[in-house]
């Protein structure tokens, strides 16, 4: 089985995370067996740091209309910037299914390559914004919601990362979908357990992209309400992006400046250290599909807390393998992290726990496995 990967999410020679969780399933699968071809693509207005040798790929650029608006017509775009090159391929290596991430813009051109090329195509919808309307407004937004549909309703199977991403799916589509769950997988091997029992003491770690829904305000300010009952408490937070300016300055405003440590973005190894070298995960996001860093903490064997209501909530049993707050709530996760940092045994309860729960479940080889059995029944 040859199957061609359509991706606007991929490592690069800059930031090995970005895309990390398609490359290690696309890896994942061919050691399964899958022969595989990537192609990443990006809009010709960005700019292109170079392929992440570890992760090889075939990048493509082609023309967008610069912002939001651009999504709802960059399918197409994408399509005719492809079309020539996957009927070459196609032909030196026949294609069994194309595999899309995201209805927009990869959906969209596998879907009119598929109908080329006669052939089967799935998509895998990542996060809860399935149709992009919160990401574009207006009519713009109403286009790609229309489109997404066409996508859906098109697909031989629609992968949804949870069961809150599914129902994103099935509410915004007027006819029924072929949807299937697989949640994404983390690495074992690399997100092991620290090798010694010591690890450091009141040292909270997050990981993510410094924009809004993921909740770091949250935390900032639940970590000056603890603050006097924990005088050595800090903060490292892992990543980058619009936010980063505000959260300095909240830091400032709350006296934490020197408890909070903005680190950027890390490469994969140097986040596996990280998660090993803390007393606990926080990522209080309100708006999250799945979450792989919560997975990835689990395997560390960190105590993870997370938020109600997102897709993580049905990988994490409350006190039991994790901790959940309410979202958008600073005294739940004040409370949350004054409760864990004042119990070690808790810590290891729910460390111990959340390792097991990921490696019963939820390994980049048990998401290979669900994908594969879906191939095999798209391809017949």
């Amino acid at each position: 089985m040859h199957v061609l990967t359509l991706t606007p999410f991929y490592p690069t020679a800059e930031d090995d995370a970005s895309g990390c969780f398609i490359a290690e399933s696309v890896g994942e699968l061919q050691r399964q067996g899958i022969e595989s071809s990537v192609i990443a693509v990006q809009p010709m207005h960005h700019s292109y740091p170079g392929p992440d040798p570890n992760s090889p790929a075939t990048w493509k650029k082609y023309f967008c209309l610069p912002g939001n608006p651009g999504l709802s017509s960059a399918g197409q775009f994408l399509h005719a910037a492809l079309k020539l090159q996957v009927r070459q391929l196609n032909v030196r290596q026949p294609i069994s299914l194309i595999h899309a991430h995201a209805a927009l813009p990869c959906g969209q051109a596998a879907m009119l390559l598929a109908r080329d090329l006669n052939i089967p195509f799935v998509v895998t919808v990542h996060g809860l914004d399935a149709f992009s309307t919160r990401q574009v407004l207006g009519w713009f937004g109403r286009r790609c919601s229309a489109v997404s549909e066409q996508v859906y309703a098109a697909a031989v199977r629609v992968i949804c990362i949870s069961e809150q991403v599914a129902g994103r799916v099935r509410e915004g589509t007027s006819d029924p979908v072929r949807i299937s769950v697989v949640y994404n997988g983390a690495d074992p091997s690399l997100f092991a357990p620290p090798s010694g029992s010591a690890t450091a003491d009141d040292v909270i770690l997050s990981v993510g992209n410094l924009i809004p829904i993921k909740g770091h305000d949250l935390l900032l300010k639940s970590i000056s309400a603890i603050a006097p009952g924990h005088p050595q408490v800090q903060c490292r937070i892992i990543g980058d992006g619009p936010e980063r300016a505000r959260l300095q300055e909240l830091a400032r405003e709350l006296h934490i400046e020197d408890r909070i440590h903005f680190l950027g973005r890390r490469a994969r190894a140097e986040v596996a250290a990280a998660m090993r070298d803390c007393t606990l995960f926080a990522l209080p996001s309100w708006y999250e599909g799945l979450g792989c860093v919560y997975l990835e903490a689990m395997l560390t064997e960190r105590p993870v807390i997370a938020c109600r209501g997102q897709g993580i909530e049905e990988v994490i049993r409350h006190g039991e393998n994790g901790w959940l707050v309410q979202p958008k709530n600073v005294d739940d996760l004040s409370n949350a992290l004054q409760i864990l940092l004042s119990d070690r045994p808790l810590r290891e309860k729910l460390g111990g726990n959340g390792r097991q729960t990921v490696l019963q479940g939820y390994t980049l080889a048990h998401q290979a496995t669900q994908l594969l059995a879906i191939y095999r029944e798209c391809v017949g």
